[in-house]
């Protein structure tokens, strides 16, 4: 499957037709990096990227056409690399240091700036965070009183949100590997799709 370069919103996953109002069952395919496509009630997701051993992805369901494969350098540092076996970039895990927050993830891709991954809630400039953090406070306590809010009362932990920022713009945003969107052009795809494989 061509077009990888320019993919913009997509996922991670083995659905290729999700249940919908017009169809009540769920059609299952090889887990690859989907994007959507088709109306609300047809909605299909193609593959763009198939995923293979070893935090690998193919162009192909036959897995012979290598796109890139991911082989860790160091405790926290990944390497993304390309058929040619060429470096594309790295990814770092950061740890946080605190018990109590999440680590935040690093993507560099050479001749571009870094990416910093952040809770989406922690990342921005300090008025946008004042805001977020006083928004979150009263969820907390509107959660606390009711048992509802933005995790939807007794339903399990939402899946991590995290803006991916290169200075002040915000260069992709995903939610955990079921929702990533690409904003910044110079991005290789790539490294967006090695993300899912080391955040699934």
């Amino acid at each position: 499957m061509s077009g990888w370069q320019n993919v913009r919103e997509f996922t991670l996953g083995n659905v290729e037709r999700p249940a919908t109002r017009t169809r009540n069952h769920i059609e299952w395919g090889p887990n690859a990096i989907r994007v959507a496509s088709g109306s609300k009630d047809d909605r299909v997701l193609t593959p763009y990227a198939y995923v293979g051993p070893d935090r690998s992805l193919y162009l192909d369901a036959d897995l012979t056409q290598l796109l890139c494969r991911v082989s860790q350098s160091s405790d926290h540092a990944w390497s993304v690399r390309d058929a040619e076996d060429h470096e594309v970039g790295t990814i770092t895990r950061i740890p946080s240091g605190r018990p109590l927050l999440r680590p935040n993830w690093r993507i560099t891709q050479p001749g571009h700036p870094e990416l910093i991954g952040r809770t989406e809630w922690l990342s921005g400039p300090p008025t946008r965070l004042a805001a977020k953090a006083a928004g979150r406070l009263l969820i907390g306590v509107l959660d606390g009183l009711t048992g509802i809010g933005d995790e939807g009362g007794d339903q399990p932990t939402k899946t991590r949100t995290l803006e991916w920022r290169s200075a002040d713009r915000v260069a992709m945003y995903s939610e955990g590997t079921t929702s990533i969107t690409v904003h910044a052009d110079w991005l290789d795809r790539r490294l967006a799709f090695a993300y899912c494989l080391l955040a699934k």
